[in-house]
């Protein structure tokens, strides 16, 4: 009878997959023992493995210079980092190994600029498409690494109000600033609203363009940027808002011969279930296939391509471990086991967006299995995780005597840090978990550093004025 967990994943998944492997009973991750990770540092446990960073970005690069070809596309691929989605040093670092621009979003952002290079890891001819709404220090920054020779940098306007503020900090006489507008695409119609807050509206950018930047000599019209919040997906409302926003390039091409660029922002999405089936290579065939037919009937050459993925590049290099304290059974259906940290704390979006990971057992994958529920260590009613994205409920291997249960929630090495307020207050003062770094040496052996230490009370309390 096929009653062990391993059973179930087999029966239910194409498994092993490419990440994920077993042996004598315990997940591999990357081919790395997650056992032995967890025997050497112990658990509540964040990891992130850095050559998933590097190899998402090269897929990306891959499968759009691959769909270039295919399609006979005239332009150029553009990779940018949103910078956003993991702010640390290590992913940073990582990602720059790649030959790639980055996208700010913040004025805090634009001093991260300049730390990198500091250290060396970019050079002033680094592209910096700088997105969000630009209080006043944003746009100050911006001038001010412009000025400094960043001369590749491109604010891209969010409402009308952003171009006088830059024109007034911007000097006269120097080198045009490369300038760009976000479209305000519509929303999906289930939104609670029509419009996006963010962006200018399709019919306003190209009387604003020429009433306001064509004149002005201190900016040179570079890129149009748009981006759909619900991903780049495969349905009638994504490939809609596509079409709106190449004809809009098309129209503004027609009076702006300088303007080169179009950025499909975000929206590659990570992996978040075994039962993935997202077509990547369609996806990226299909958009350039959908702008360069628009563009032929326009009679518009192809712009080139920029795109800002986050979740895509960061997300699966990411992985928090957690052990199971204890069971408790709260009436004839419903068992939790409760994890030795907070969902709240360490998995913020499974709280906030409802969104879920791939969950696996780390251990006992030869044991008999059972539904359960889980619970976090706040006494937050909301600090609960009961369903995976792929079946509304969660099944893991039977508690044995003796021999603690491991759990890994994957794919979560994006926002959850920034999200989760890294090294300040957390929910209930429960503390952050440590964080290692996995890379893997010349030799193809993994090497595991410990980044950050468990928060501790005294960082907390702090903090708080004590």
């Amino acid at each position: 009878m096929k009653n062990k967990y391993y059973d179930l994943i087999d029966q239910t998944f194409d498994f092993p997959q490419d990440e994920f492997r077993t042996e004598e009973g315990e997940l591999y991750f990357h081919d790395i023992p997650l056992m032995e990770v967890i025997k050497q540092y112990g658990t509540p446990l964040k990891i992130t493995y850095l050559p998933k960073i590097s190899s998402q970005i090269q897929r990306a690069k891959r499968l759009f210079n691959v769909a270039i070809a295919k399609t006979d596309y005239n332009g150029s691929y553009n990779y940018c980092y949103c910078t956003k989605s993991n702010h640390f040093s290590f992913v940073l670092e990582e990602a720059l190994k790649n030959d790639i621009n980055l996208e700010t979003s913040s004025a805090f952002d634009i001093n991260l600029i300049q730390e990198l290079h500091a250290q060396g890891l970019i050079g002033k001819d680094k592209v910096i498409v700088c997105n969000g709404f630009k209080k006043e220090q944003y746009i100050e920054n911006i001038v001010g690494i412009f000025n400094d020779g960043f001369t590749n940098v491109i604010p891209i306007l969010d409402n009308k109000n952003e171009f006088s503020t830059l024109d007034q900090a911007l000097p006269k006489g120097g080198e045009p600033m490369n300038l760009g507008i976000r479209i305000a695409a519509e929303e999906e119609p289930k939104f609670d609203f029509y419009t996006s807050r963010l962006g200018i509206r399709y019919h306003d950018i190209v009387s604003f363009y020429q009433k306001e930047i064509k004149p002005n000599a201190k900016f040179r019209f570079k890129m149009l940027h748009f981006f759909i919040n619900t991903g780049i997906r495969d349905t009638a409302y994504y490939w809609n808002e596509l079409a709106k926003c190449v004809n809009v390039y098309c129209d503004l091409k027609r009076v702006c011969p300088e303007l080169d660029s179009l950025n499909i922002g975000g929206g590659f999405p990570s992996k978040v279930s075994l039962a993935s089936n997202y077509d990547y290579e369609y996806m990226a065939e299909e958009i350039l296939a959908q702008i360069k037919n628009i563009c032929a009937q326009r009679g518009v050459a192809e712009p080139d391509i920029y795109t800002e993925f986050g979740s895509f590049t960061v997300g699966e290099s990411g992985a928090t471990l957690y052990s199971i304290l204890d069971q408790k059974q709260q009436n004839d259906r419903e068992l939790w086991y409760m994890i030795d940290s907070s969902f709240i704390t360490t998995l913020p979006d499974t709280w906030g967006i409802n969104q879920r990971f791939i969950m696996l057992p780390i251990n006992h994958w030869d044991c008999e299995y059972q539904r359960v529920f889980l619970g976090g260590l706040t006494c937050d009613s909301e600090d609960y995780y009961n369903a995976d994205s792929h079946a509304n409920a969660i099944f893991l291997p039977k508690l044995q005597q003796d021999d603690p249960l491991y759990i890994g929630f994957f794919h979560t090495g994006a926002y959850q840090e920034s999200i989760g307020g890294y090294g300040g207050i957390q929910h209930c003062l429960i503390p952050a978990p440590k964080h290692v770094i996995i890379d893997k040496d010349e030799n193809g052996e993994y090497t595991t550093k410990l980044f950050a230490k468990e928060q501790s009370y005294k960082s907390m309390l702090k903090i708080l004025g004590y």
